[in-house]
């Protein structure tokens, strides 16, 4: 039975990627942060197959542990402190966790296939944000990354730690550049959950409006569940690479709160959306598509949920949230 570790495993490609690999016959463990967790009755609620194991991505010795304790054949580090906007607020433990984690997770992983003399293969979380200050339309794993967040820097470093590791010691480390990828299970602090969690509130008579930041801002948005798959792909290739994730489309946050009243029957939400300067980033990114065609040709890869079934998909499951907490039909 093949066996996997993922770090992130209560975030929402970690809780996809479980399902994907149990799925397929895994034997799967996924470490978590700290005894008393307050995500880990979710965790084993939607994938209860999963074993747990306890650890922190900036504590070697307990990576170590759970490696021991796991023997991976596939090594998934999703952990990261994610929320972009955060790591303007706390740039030193995004970097120690998005960024130096990296490092730590490499770094186990050698010496753990040097003890035990087993391979394990190793896959990076990179992302996106890396790019920045994009410097050409649409982006691709040639692309200058040019981050502007403390977040993006941090998935810059790790990024590079990985290819330095692979090229280093001959490992099987492979990152994917994943553009935006959303779910019902994204959390409710990006910017794709709280459109959907609000729109479903506002048509339920529970919410008045919405403040947001940049609508014309620009992602290119995909389904975290297809994008799962894409990792899984890397790690199944005879040689380690980088891999753009995307759909290849780019919409603004006006087409998202489009899309969201739509599926409501809302036709016109310009009086129920307002602007706030503190929900605008220091620097932004305003123009991120993705180029795939590698991971098309060499992965077989392609997304199979379109942007309005994605958001769709959030507001239903958003609405059903909402009406079970508050006993309506």
């Amino acid at each position: 039975m093949t066996r996997a570790l993922i770090t992130g495993i209560t975030g929402q490609d970690g809780l996809y990627l479980a399902e994907l690999l149990l799925s397929k016959g895994y034997e799967v463990y996924g470490l978590m942060r700290g005894q008393n967790n307050p995500k880990r009755a979710l965790l084993e609620q939607v994938v209860p197959g999963v074993k747990i194991l306890t650890g922190d991505l900036t504590d070697l010795s307990s990576l170590m542990r759970a490696l021991r304790a796991s023997d991976p054949d596939e090594f998934y580090n999703l952990g990261a402190i994610s929320f972009v906007a955060y790591s303007w607020e706390n740039a030193h433990l995004t970097t120690e966790v998005t960024g130096t984690g990296v490092l730590n997770a490499l770094e186990a992983v050698r010496l753990h296939m040097g003890a035990s003399g087993k391979q394990v293969r190793f896959y990076q979380a990179s992302s996106s944000e890396m790019f920045g200050k994009v410097q050409a339309v649409p982006q691709n794993e040639d692309t200058l990354l040019w981050p502007r967040s403390p977040y993006g820097v941090a998935k810059v470093y790790g990024h590079y730690m990985t290819i330095n590791y692979r090229e280093s010691y001959g490992m099987h480390a492979s990152s994917g550049v994943l553009f935006n990828h959303e779910s019902p299970r994204r959390g409710p602090e990006f910017v794709t959950r709280k459109v959907s969690q609000a729109v479903a509130r506002i048509s339920l008579g529970l919410q008045e409006g919405i403040v947001l930041g940049n609508l014309d801002a620009k992602r290119d948005w995909g389904f975290a569940g297809d994008y799962v798959e894409a990792m899984w792909l890397m790690l199944q290739q005879d040689e380690a690479d980088d891999y753009v994730i995307s759909t290849g489309e780019t919409h603004t946050i006006g087409a998202l709160l489009d899309a969201a009243f739509a599926a409501v029957g809302i036709d016109d939400w310009s009086g129920l959306v307002t602007q706030d300067p503190q929900f605008m980033r220091p620097a932004e990114v305003d123009l991120l598509v993705g180029d795939s065609t590698k991971a098309r040709e060499k992965l077989g890869w392609a997304p199979k949920v379109g942007f309005q079934e994605l958001v769709s998909m959030m507001v239903e499951s958003d609405l059903a949230e909402q009406k079970a907490l508050h006993g309506l039909s």
